[in-house]
């Protein structure tokens, strides 16, 4: 199965857009049809599954400086900067506990579970066997935390999105894959 296929089967894209995909689709010209059609919910959920985990982390990361105002906020993507500058397991762990423990309620706990589920486990700390988290959770959480960032100003969210969604379209290199 292509990986526009299989991200659009495993973000759950709506049939219209479904219907504008080929398999041979390069990425970046997948995320602009479903643009182009005004299918920008769409747009934004295949091109967070396209990406690779710590661009896609990055991009999180560089929409949302400046735009937070809450410590909640500021602190998951601290803690999501952490890791992409580190992708160590100690940084994932602390940005997956950060998340679990706001509830994913906020615009940080989103920034901070699009790293903490890159990898590793999701299971207690203290649990020898491992959780794995599924290959396309990053990709929901970036979702969650692009459309809480454009939410915070309500009258612009869509341009802001759509916005949001220009700055990542230079990360998608026709050779990459959404399993990196």
């Amino acid at each position: 199965m292509s990986a526009i296929i299989e991200a659009s089967t495993q973000m759950e894209l709506s049939t219209e857009a479904t219907s504008l995909l080929r398999a041979d689709m390069l990425p970046a010209s997948a995320v602009q049809a479903l643009l182009a059609a005004d299918l920008t919910a769409d747009a934004l959920k295949l091109l967070a599954r396209l990406l690779p985990k710590r661009y896609a982390v990055a991009w999180l990361c560089q929409c949302a400086r400046g735009q937070l105002k809450t410590h909640e906020d500021k602190a998951g993507a601290a803690l999501a900067e952490s890791w992409v500058r580190d992708p160590s397991e100690a940084n994932r762990r602390a940005a997956f506990e950060f998340a679990n423990a706001g509830g994913y309620k906020s615009c940080g706990t989103w920034l901070a579970a699009a790293a903490g589920w890159s990898s590793g486990s999701l299971a207690p700390a203290s649990q020898s066997t491992p959780v794995p988290p599924a290959e396309h959770l990053t990709a929901r959480a970036a979702v969650a935390a692009i459309t809480l960032l454009a939410a915070l100003d309500e009258p612009h969210f869509s341009e802001r999105r759509t916005a949001y969604i220009g700055h990542a379209l230079t990360l998608l290199k026709p050779s990459e894959t959404a399993s990196a």
